[in-house]
Order: C-alpha cells, then structure tokens, then sequence
C-alpha cells in the first residue's frame, strides 16, 4: 500500500494502473479532445466572417470616398446601394423567375453530366474497347470551352432552352468523367483478384469494389464540375438566353444599372456556393466510411 502511494506521488498525484485509471482517462481525453475541437471550429468561423466583414467594409470606404487610384472605385455602386438594390430585387417576382429557371437549368445539364460521366469513366477506365474507340473522342473535345460550343448549341438545338442545358451538360461533364476514370484506374488490383477468387462475377466487382472504391474521386470531379457548369450556363445565358440570373445581370450592364449587376453577381454566388455545398455534403455523407483528418 506504501509504494502504490509513493507511486502515485511520483507521477503528479496521478494513479497509472489499475482498472480505474483504465477507465477515467479516455474519457477525460476525449472530452479534452472535443473542446479543443469546438474551439478550434468557432475561430475558424469567427475568422471567416471577419474576413467577409473586413471586404465589404473596404468596399464601402473606397466606393463611399470615390476613390480613385489606378483602380477606379468611384465608378462602382456602394455596398448601401447594393443592398437597397437587393431589397427591391427581392420584392419582384422577376427575381426568383430568374432564379428558377437559372436553377433548372444548372441542375439538369449537372443532372446528365454526373450519370454519363461516371458511367463513361468507368467504361473508359475499365474497358480498353470502349477506351480505344471513345477515348480519343473524349481527348480532343475535352480541351474545347464549352462556352464557345454556343454557335453549335444555337445551330443543332430548335431552342435556346435545349442549348444552354447542352452547354451546361458539356461543362460538367469531363470534370467527372476524368475524374472517375482516374479513380477507376487508381484501383488496386488486389481487391479485384481477392474477390474474383472467391468466385465473383464483373458485376459483384462493380458493385463491391468498383463503386464504392472510386467514391471519392467521383465527388471530387462532382465538385469541379458544378463550379464550371455555373460558370457556363451564366455565360450561356448572356449570350442566347431569354431568362435567368446571366440574362438579367447582362441586361442591366446595357441599362448602365450598375447596382443590379451586383445583385446579380452576388445572388449567382450565392447559388453556386449553396449547390457546389450540398454535392460536398452529399459526398461527405455517402463516403462517410472513409478516415477523416481531424483539424487541430
């Protein structure tokens, strides 16, 4: 009984063996861990507004005192009068008309490029057939913008609806495509001949191994893919459209409406921030198996 006291003495008061202390400490580790954790997270969002509140209230003192040095800030609108702009967008049901159909648009041209580009990617990454007869098709239309597409898009399509989804499609489709091929390729093989051993068939692989191996890399090209499906489509719009937040931010350009534009600039963030998050909250949730670095 002496010495396991003087043993406790020796280490800080802090017993080392026993059931007890097997018991206590990953507990208290954890709870320990977990704060950390939260505080670390509130930070980094108090930074992130901080930097967003830091922006906006440069903008206003440059834009608010006309200055004008090498960049002419006198000749954008203020930060108050973008959002007096903003307020009276909101009242108007020409806004979330815009809204609407730029919406439809991006989610069905997005829509097709992530079902044809997976299953695309896993035929070129899986079949030398279909990669000796699509892969050098796919390799010379990859580098082309899909925003100079739009002549083609005007001339093939009998509307400018059916065109501008077609050029959305094209922008996000390679991103996913490339990127599922890679991640097909990237395989191991060992998982492959593991299973084919226990006598699966090509579908089993696909299924076991194929889908859920390639995941990540299928999500990462999702990502990529609706960022430049945006930039796209509202370049689309600009040009051929009739509808839509691109349409209304180049109509008020003509006008010389200069606090429209923001508006119409910051709602086409706003929108591509919001669906390029839920394709990354879905891939989260979906590949919720995989290890996850934890942020100190």
């Amino acid at each position: 009984m002496t010495a396991l006291r003087s043993d406790t003495l020796r280490n800080g008061g802090r017993e080392t063996g026993g059931p007890t202390a097997a018991l206590v400490s990953p507990t208290a580790a954890d709870d320990e861990t977990a704060e950390v954790r939260g505080s670390s997270v509130w930070r980094t969002r108090v930074l992130q507004v901080a930097s967003v509140a830091t922006a906006i209230g440069l903008w206003q003192l440059l834009t608010a005192n006309n200055v004008r040095w090498w960049l002419r800030f006198d000749t954008l609108p203020t930060v108050t009068e973008i959002i007096r702009e903003f307020g009276k967008q909101l009242q108007s049901d020409q806004f979330y008309v815009d809204v609407a159909q730029s919406l439809i648009r991006i989610l069905t041209g997005f829509g097709l490029a992530a079902v044809v580009g997976v299953v695309a990617g896993i035929g070129l990454g899986r079949s030398g057939l279909f990669a000796a007869v699509l892969g050098p098709l796919t390799e010379l239309a990859r580098p082309i913008p899909a925003i100079a597409l739009v002549p083609v898009a005007i001339l093939l399509f009998p509307s400018d609806e059916s065109g501008i989804v077609f050029i959305t499609f094209m922008a996000s489709l390679f991103p996913v495509l490339v990127s599922t091929r890679h991640a097909v390729r990237a395989l191991p093989t060992i998982w492959e001949d593991a299973l084919r051993t226990l006598g699966a068939s090509r579908a089993d692989v696909l299924v076991r191994v194929v889908f859920p191996g390639i995941l990540p890399g299928v999500f990462s090209g999702l990502s990529v893919g609706m960022g430049v499906a945006w930039i796209c489509l509202i370049s689309a719009e600009m040009i051929s459209g009739r509808l839509g937040i691109g349409y209304r931010t180049w109509q008020a350009y003509t006008i010389v409406d200069y606090p429209a534009v923001f508006v119409g600039m910051i709602t086409i963030g706003i929108l591509g921030f919001g669906t390029s998050g839920i394709v990354e909250l879905a891939g989260r949730r979906i590949t919720r198996w995989l290890p996850r670095e934890v942020a100190e």
